[in-house]
């Protein structure tokens, strides 16, 4: 587990119920720096997902790391990115494709009060970055 999860989601861990969760999810996607306009194409929506969710991902080859960048339209979903980018940014393909984010969530406490819709937007979004640490293997 990457420093930086730990941190993004230490906040969730500890509230004690939902309605806090559902606060630090959405503090948490106001500090997600917005991607420019230019940035926010059809190329780049995340297909699955109910709300918009632009995201890119690419690997440092020099580093051998994932690097993730996204922005939705909605807060929560925003949230819930920033959860999922701090999951993945930073690890190798292998670490990447060894990384299961429903149990990440599940730990959280998340899964059981995400509508459908969220809980199937977490899913293209995790599908889009395992994808490409897939090719990055093959």
């Amino acid at each position: 587990m990457t420093n930086t999860f730990n941190k993004v989601t230490e906040s969730i861990k500890n509230a004690p119920a939902w309605q806090q969760k559902y606060r630090e999810i959405m503090l948490l996607g106001k500090t997600l720096p917005a991607l420019a306009d230019v940035l926010k194409t059809d190329d780049a929506l995340v297909s699955g997902c109910e709300s918009k969710v632009w995201m890119f991902v690419e690997f440092d080859l020099t580093e051998n790391t994932l690097v993730v960048i996204g922005d939705s339209d909605t807060r929560i979903v925003k949230g819930l990115l920033a959860i999922i980018l701090a999951l993945y940014n930073g690890l190798t393909p292998e670490q990447v494709v060894n990384k299961n984010a429903y149990e990440e969530f599940e730990k959280l406490g998340l899964i059981s009060h995400l509508s459908a819709s969220r809980g199937n937007g977490i899913k293209a979004m995790v599908d889009k970055i395992q994808t490409m640490a897939q090719h990055k293997l093959s």
